[in-house]
């Protein structure tokens, strides 16, 4: 089983920068593909950007330019590089490890983004 805790949320302003991180327990990190998903108040869960075990990425077309998702497996870590945020950025973002038919998910953590 592995659990993951994301970190690095918070309150920002306009045109700001944060970064996510998505620590992964359990062994086998480097097989998982990772995700993060996002969900904002009374819209569903929409994802943000994924990255494969080889390391190919791919990202909502919302947010490609601004955001940077990357992986480090010696420390079982995801990010999720966010820069020229916009207030329709804020949600609660999620962590996701997919591996076959094998998912798992982190608490969330909030970002808003505000003035």
């Amino acid at each position: 089983q592995v659990q993951l805790v994301e970190s690095g949320g918070g309150l920002v302003q306009p045109g700001g920068s944060l970064r996510l991180s998505c620590a992964a327990s359990g062994s086998s990190f480097s097989r998982y593909a990772m995700l993060w998903y996002r969900q904002a108040p009374g819209k569903q869960r929409e994802l943000v950007a994924g990255i494969t075990s080889g390391g190919a990425t791919n990202y909502a077309d919302s947010v490609k330019g601004r955001f940077t998702i990357s992986r480090d497996n010696s420390k079982n870590t995801v990010y999720l590089q966010m820069r020229s945020l916009k207030p329709e950025d804020t949600a609660v973002y999620y962590c996701n490890s997919k591996l076959l038919s094998i998912s798992y998910w982190g608490q969330g953590t909030q970002v808003t983004v505000s003035s």
